[in-house]
């Protein structure tokens, strides 16, 4: 039991400092958690959390573990272990791995672009380079009102920002380089005649 504990804790000082420090962190899928029953041994264990957010605990069956708390996830376990021991188990969960893949939101693109549709991309992604991954511009593309619509959360009020490629283009400014939220609608219109 001692070694066991030992080497939680060890593998435990293995998770990246900020993320030992951070009480708040949510688990997230691709974690590897360790989980720990004082009262039972063999019930010790180091489990990934799935992509559809679950660990598979023995006697506890299919847990949530996924955007839940370490503490959350620990009463989650202890509960469901309660009715097979004469008190309470005492359990532990604690992270030693994080899957550090970098997470992706989804923002469509519509118009006059090569590929238009739902665009999965990174935090960060500007709204140049979303048109980018969208197949580009095609020929027929209104570039000097390219529209950007977004939805503000909290208030559920649509803005509109407008942006004009020709202008950077030819070196202009880039104050519309706008990075992207998740449910952004990028709208490039059809050129006009003399446009």
């Amino acid at each position: 039991m001692r070694q066991f504990l030992l080497a939680v804790l060890v593998s435990a000082l293995a998770v990246p400092l900020a993320l030992a420090q951070s009480a708040g962190y949510r688990i997230k899928a691709g974690d590897q958690l360790a989980i720990t029953v004082l009262e039972d041994d063999t019930l010790n264990r180091q489990a990934l959390v799935l992509p559809d957010g679950r660990i598979s605990v023995p006697l506890a069956g299919s847990v949530r573990a996924a955007g839940n708390t370490v503490e959350t996830v620990e009463k989650t376990i202890a509960d469901r272990l309660a009715s097979n021991f004469a008190v309470r188990p005492s359990v532990f969960v604690s992270v030693i791995a994080v899957d550090e893949e970098e997470e992706t939101f989804p923002i469509f693109v519509l118009g006059q672009v090569g590929g238009p549709g739902q665009v999965e991309v990174e935090p960060g992604t500007t709204l140049l380079q979303a048109i980018a991954l969208a197949g580009g511009l095609d020929r027929f593309a209104a570039t000097k009102r390219i529209q950007l619509r977004r939805t503000d959360s909290s208030t559920g009020q649509e803005r509109l920002y407008l942006f004009n490629y020709k202008a950077v283009e030819r070196g202009g400014s880039i104050q519309s380089m706008i990075t992207l939220r998740e449910g952004d609608v990028i709208i490039v219109p059809e050129r006009r005649l003399f446009e």
